[in-house]
């Protein structure tokens, strides 16, 4: 009988725990949901273009990440009800 003993390498890395970073971090998933580009059309209804339209003219808050679009979930909320409440005093 041959047995083949294989050996295992493990790394240990340090960490540094920052408490600032704890209490900054959201305490629900949702409220700091980053989301991407066509989670957001989905979200909105729309096409992924339209969102990309208004991403690109700054008509809508985002960020990129290495050359790609995403969006907070609850700026985008934010923005919705702004969206909304502009509508609404446009027709008084």
């Amino acid at each position: 009988m041959t047995y083949v003993i294989a050996a295992l390498k493990i790394l240990h890395y340090s960490v540094i725990v920052l408490p600032r970073l704890a209490i900054t971090m959201p305490t629900s998933t949702s409220e700091g949901e980053i989301l991407t580009l066509k989670q957001v059309a989905e979200f909105l209804k729309v096409t992924d273009r339209t969102i990309y339209r208004l991403a690109a003219a700054k008509k809508i808050p985002a960020f990129k990440v290495g050359g790609t679009w995403r969006f907070s979930k609850a700026e985008i909320t934010e923005w919705i009800q702004q969206q909304t409440q502009g509508g609404k005093a446009d027709k008084t």
